[in-house]
């Protein structure tokens, strides 16, 4: 029996790419030349889908992120730290962190929108935090995130197996972690302190949705955003472009205030618009750039507001040695930042794959020959002048559990020609005799072809044959959510700055289409996980995290890891911007000024 909530809504089917036909109160009237219009590039092919509980990628982040808003979100002018958004204030706890109290901040609507009656957007409740966070647990939706809030919330683990055993999801039975005070306050209680709980709090995919909305588009609100957001959608092209509006009805929120700003933050303007009500645009126009030349070439020729400084043209803006920008750059008016991402960039096995994949003696010095065969400071010192920072284990710099100096003893750190093939031999192919052909799943991007031509050449000394496949980014994760790439390569950058982020990717349970891409799976490192999931910063729960990272590097689950530092340009006439990797709310902070435009 096809269970009801699987049956989209009729005829919707011709409202494929835009949102604004349904939305009441955009203004369209106004002409287009009139309006304050601001332009940003969106690096690959964009987002796959425009419903948080789908998305996963950075990508799906940023498009989402202008449409929905979630309960906490990270500070503009200090990243590194949170603060409400669609709170008054932030959460509290009397009992340890078991039991949180929230209170929603007033006057917050959703769009404006046919989906509701008379076209008007209603208020938020606590019911549409609960609705939101219920589809997290709704296969339906593939249960790509369910790992965020697995085994959490009280009783939610168990809604969860009872409703997707239904006929139909009963999304108003209850759940005991989650109480209702009234129509602003409620409560979630939770199975256990969770150290991260508050993290995952801001993160796109626990954005609230109304449920009017999700009922009315059916399988088509992916391309029919209704949320709080700032923004509201006009078109989306997927893999080419998406258009968005002001929100006539934001709520308020206003611009960093002067003391949130760092002296050099100041001395870059940035506090210029400090205490105004957001956005201050009343356009934004993304487009996708599959490659990395167009998207530069249309940035230098000033039609993007600002660039991802990409790294085949990064010693044409900047100066290798000291990274300062080059004055041809300075005289146009350009403005560069730098961030250094906690990042963890790397070559996965699937732990899954017959030949990739196992934890006998003979995969494991397998996957180690080819690491030791990698050469991952010849990669770093071509392509990216020596900028990227090479380390092992999955925990970025900067984070705890990260190994003293970048290295661990349990890591096949290449280049090691011996050992691979040392390696080769034990697991069963001397001299590569015997060995299939390694098929590396990539995004499609002139670098990539090049590392992966590089790679190919350094197994080739060790007789690995190394068949890269390269494909659009939203078609790779696809793949390797459905288990059917052998290696991949792509990169995560940490959601929150603690390094059970990045450990999450490895836990069993959170095997794809969750975090865990590799499909890792040993019961002692879940055990220790789960044990770490209750523990705040400490140094027991440091030493935890070094044996869990070594487990997973003497497993040798990829090969890597690598940090990035990223390097920004701007253009004179756009304003007010810090980029930032940390979150994608930032863009309503953003302005133009038209008059500094060629």
């Amino acid at each position: 029996m096809l269970k009801a909530r699987r049956i989209a809504a009729l005829g919707l089917a011709a409202v494929c790419l835009l949102n604004a036909g349904t939305a009441i109160g955009a203004e369209s009237t106004e002409k287009k030349d009139e309006l304050k219009v601001m332009q940003l590039p969106i690096r690959t092919d964009g987002p796959k889908s425009l419903d948080p509980v789908e998305g996963s990628t950075t990508y799906d982040n940023m498009a989402c992120a202008q449409f929905y808003e979630t309960l906490l979100t990270n500070k503009y002018a200090s990243p590194m730290e949170m603060e409400p958004l669609l709170l008054a204030e932030m959460p509290t706890t009397e009992d340890g962190g078991t039991t949180w109290h929230f209170t929603l901040k007033e006057g917050v609507y959703f769009h404006d929108n046919a989906c509701f009656p008379g076209g008007k957007g209603r208020a938020i409740t606590p019911d549409d935090v609960f609705y939101s966070i219920k589809r997290l647990a709704d296969d339906e939706y593939k249960l790509e995130n369910w790992w965020l809030l697995d085994g959490t919330i009280l009783g939610f683990n168990e809604y969860k197996d009872a409703q997707n055993a239904a006929d139909e999801f009963d999304y108003d039975a209850p759940v005991p972690g989650f109480r209702k005070i009234n129509d602003r306050e409620f409560e979630i209680v939770l199975t256990k302190p969770v150290y991260r709980f508050l993290y995952i709090l801001g993160m796109f995919q626990t954005s609230v949705v109304p449920r009017e909305a999700v009922e009315y588009y059916g399988k088509d609100f992916a391309r029919n955003p209704v949320g709080t957001g700032p923004f509201i959608l006009d078109t989306w092209v997927p893999k080419q472009s998406l258009t968005a509006d002001r929100n006539p009805n934001y709520h308020e929120v206003f611009y960093p205030g002067r003391d949130e700003w760092s002296r050099e933050d100041k001395r870059a303007r940035l506090h210029r618009a400090a205490g105004k009500q957001v956005p201050f645009v009343d356009r934004v126009e993304f487009t996708m750039f599959i490659e990395d030349q167009p998207m530069w070439l249309e940035f230098n020729a000033g039609n993007l507001g600002y660039t991802q400084v990409p790294e085949d043209y990064f010693q044409e803006a900047f100066d290798r040695s000291s990274k300062e920008l080059k004055e041809s750059f300075l005289r146009k008016g350009m403005r560069p930042h730098a961030n250094k991402l906690l990042d963890f960039t790397f070559r996965g096995f699937n732990m899954e794959d017959e030949l990739l994949g196992g934890y006998s003696t003979e995969k494991r010095a397998l996957r180690r020959a080819i690491s030791y065969a990698i050469d991952l400071d010849e990669i770093n010192e071509t392509f990216y002048s020596g900028r990227r920072i090479v380390y092992d284990g999955p925990i970025p710099p900067g984070l705890d559990g990260h190994p003293e100096d970048g290295r661990s003893e349990a890591a096949a750190r290449g280049r090691n020609i011996a050992m691979a093939r040392e390696m080769l031999a034990q697991a069963g192919y001397p001299d590569g005799k015997g060995l299939p052909a390694i098929r590396f799943y990539t995004s499609q991007n002139a670098i990539n072809n090049a590392v992966s031509e590089m790679v190919k050449r350094q197994l080739a000394e060790v007789n690995i044959k190394f068949e890269p496949v390269f494909m659009d980014f939203s078609t790779l994760i696809e793949a390797i959510n459905k288990k059917k790439a052998p290696m991949f390569g792509f990169a995560w950058s940490s959601d929150y700055p603690d390094g059970e982020n990045n450990l999450a990717l490895f836990y069993g349970p959170n095997e794809a289409p969750g975090s865990n891409h590799y499909n890792y799976k040993r019961p002692e490192y879940d055990a220790l996980y789960e044990k770490v999931l209750t523990m705040g910063p400490s140094e027991e729960r440091t030493a935890i995290y070094a044996q869990m990272r070594d487990m997973i590097l003497d497993d040798c689950a990829y090969v890597g890891g690598m940090a990035r530092e990223r390097f920004y340009l701007m253009n004179p006439w756009l304003l007010n911007c810090k980029p930032t990797e940390r979150y994608y709310g930032w863009f309503k902070y953003l302005d133009v000024d038209d008059s500094k435009r060629e």
